[in-house]
């Protein structure tokens, strides 16, 4: 009879980790309950058996559960819930021979701190130098970093 508790109190373990990975993300009642029961299966296991069973007990649980979860998530079903798409996007490089430090130009929009700036015939995004720039105001590049253009507005004279 103690086998037979050890081995359901196993399975449905499993069955509640394996519902904690696919059905309801997050640490929850089904994956607490699920480790309570592979753990309490291992203490059955030692104390009503022996220590033989119980380390034997402990080897199944701690191979047989990142085995399901291997087997869950490379089946068709767990191929399913796994979110296969690639970033194929890029960052917005400017050609530095165009832009160099104190060339001026316009603003498109307003910078708060970032927007984008037309310098050149070029449109690329700059940060001011920390107040907000509105729109159509007459900047002058004060800094040019790796990835990075700084302006700050032109003084009307």
């Amino acid at each position: 009879m103690t086998i037979l508790a050890i081995v359901l109190l196993i399975l449905l373990g499993l069955l509640l980790l394996l519902i904690e990975f696919a059905v309801i993300p997050g640490i929850t009642i089904a994956g607490i309950g699920g480790a309570l029961l592979l753990i309490g299966s291992v203490y059955i296991a030692f104390t009503g058996i022996g220590k033989i069973a119980g380390f034997i007990t402990l080897a199944v649980v701690l191979i047989a559960s990142p085995i399901m979860i291997y087997y869950f998530f490379t089946s068709r079903t767990g191929k399913k819930m796994i979110l296969e798409s690639e970033i194929d996007g890029k960052i917005e490089n400017f050609d530095p021979e165009n832009l160099k430090v104190g060339d001026t130009g316009k603003t498109i929009g307003r910078l708060a701190p970032m927007g984008k700036i037309k310098v050149n015939g070029e449109v690329v995004e700059a940060q001011s130098t920390g107040a907000f720039i509105d729109h159509q105001t007459e900047i002058r590049i004060i800094k040019i970093k790796s990835n990075q253009i700084i302006v700050e507005p032109l003084k009307k004279e």
